[in-house]
């Protein structure tokens, strides 16, 4: 693979030794229970890169190509780390360095379920890759009849097998980055949720189906409960990871469409089922776009989960409340309002956070909500770090 190397020459060695110092005590205070600030983590997918200026610009790579050719996903998601550590790093508590090794994922996006159960995929220009639902209308049963498809090979599964293959075949040949090791993380063995897998199959009908069709919107869930985890547990032994796990991270975006009644009618018994085979933790995290600030409480009490992930909007002070301090909230401004905004409103915005009271207890990680969008300027980000780093408990 092309070697750039790491490209620092615009930090003096003293600023980034000071920050580097400060990050590692900052998230070593965090895990102790003994915040000196809230650290900041800012998170980059896939499309933040690809739609990147700097990085790939005019588009010169696809996400068709990315998610089409094993070389070029790995070449390009190597590339985008390097971009992160000299561009992203310095606004939040990232290190200003190379890692002790590469992880690469066989990225599949958010897909990748759906298509596994015959959902078309479409690549349009200049957005990110999705699929199309195979359920509506009177075609909802039409998944019924059949058996569940082969995971190692049905929908993009196939693909991805592929790419994982010639991706291990080139590191056994070509091992290091930069002298550091590179690995590839397994895939396959999680899901996005049921409602929203019952979405992406369904699309916006499926609400309906909870109101005027309960029958069937217990029956869909179920179908694909049931193949989610007979999935799960076959790439769980694919890569010999162990079965049940020690812990889980959760998703499930779609339940911010429906209301508290309806996620324990329908959601809660599946969640808490997934659960009990996936994992024996006590306590889990979730991560939760949009506002799903309503369920968290249930969450929380129900089903153990001590640690949410969150999108936008969210009232923080709010949260905070019904949570208590033991449980750990990451959030922050709206990815828009970081990418439109000013500098001072961005750090109004983050001040404003920071005071709702989401500080009580110390367990809060001051990031976007959620996920850098393309283009977002460099001057709002350090806006909204240089506010956290004022903060002192």
């Amino acid at each position: 693979m092309q070697n750039p190397g790491l490209n620092l020459t615009k930090f003096s060695k003293e600023f980034i030794k000071d920050h580097n110092q400060e990050a590692k005590e900052v998230w070593e205070a965090f895990r102790l229970g003994k915040p000196i600030r809230p650290p900041v983590r800012l998170g980059t997918t896939t499309q933040f890169f690809i739609f990147n200026e700097f990085l790939n610009p005019d588009e010169r790579i696809t996400f068709s190509d990315y998610l089409s050719e094993a070389k070029t996903m790995l070449d390009f998601s190597l590339k985008s780390a390097l971009w992160r550590i000299e561009n992203i790093a310095q606004y939040c508590d990232d290190l200003i360095d190379l890692p002790d090794e590469f992880s690469i994922r066989v990225d599949l996006q958010t897909f990748e379920e759906a298509a596994y159960f015959g959902a078309p995929l479409e690549f349009l220009s200049h957005q990110v890759p999705d699929t199309r639902p195979i359920l509506s209308g009177n075609k909802k049963y039409m998944l019924f009849d059949q058996p569940y498809p082969d995971p190692m090979v049905a929908g993009y599964y196939g693909k991805a097998r592929q790419i994982y293959e010639e991706m291990l075949d080139y590191l056994q040949k070509h091992p290091t980055f930069l002298d550091r090791p590179v690995t590839i993380q397994p895939y396959g063995y999680w899901t996005g949720g049921f409602l929203t897998l019952a979405m992406a199959l369904r699309g916006f009908e499926f609400l309906t189906d909870l109101v005027d069709d309960t029958d069937y919107a217990f029956q869909l869930l179920k179908y694909l409960y049931d193949g989610i985890v007979s999935r799960v547990k076959i790439y769980s032994n694919f890569f010999s990871l162990p079965f049940p796990n020690s812990d889980l991270f959760f998703v499930d975006d779609s339940i911010q469409l429906i209301s508290t009644k309806m996620l324990k009618e329908y959601l809660l018994p599946l969640y808490k089922q997934y659960k009990s085979e996936i994992t024996t933790a006590e306590h889990i995290k979730m991560h939760l776009c949009g506002d799903a600030s309503r369920h968290f409480k249930i969450l929380k009490d129900e089903l153990g989960v001590n640690e949410f992930e969150t999108g936008f909007p969210i009232d923080f002070g709010k949260v905070r409340r019904e949570l208590g301090p033991d449980v750990t909230i990451q959030g922050g401004p709206n990815i828009m309002f970081l990418k439109d905004g000013s500098p001072e409103e961005v750090s109004k915005e983050t001040q404003r956070i920071l005071e709702s009271g989401i500080l009580d207890g110390g367990k809060f990680i001051l990031r976007e909500g959620n996920n850098l969008a393309p283009h977002t300027p460099f001057n709002n980000l350090d806006s909204m770090f240089q506010t956290a780093r004022k903060i002192r408990f």
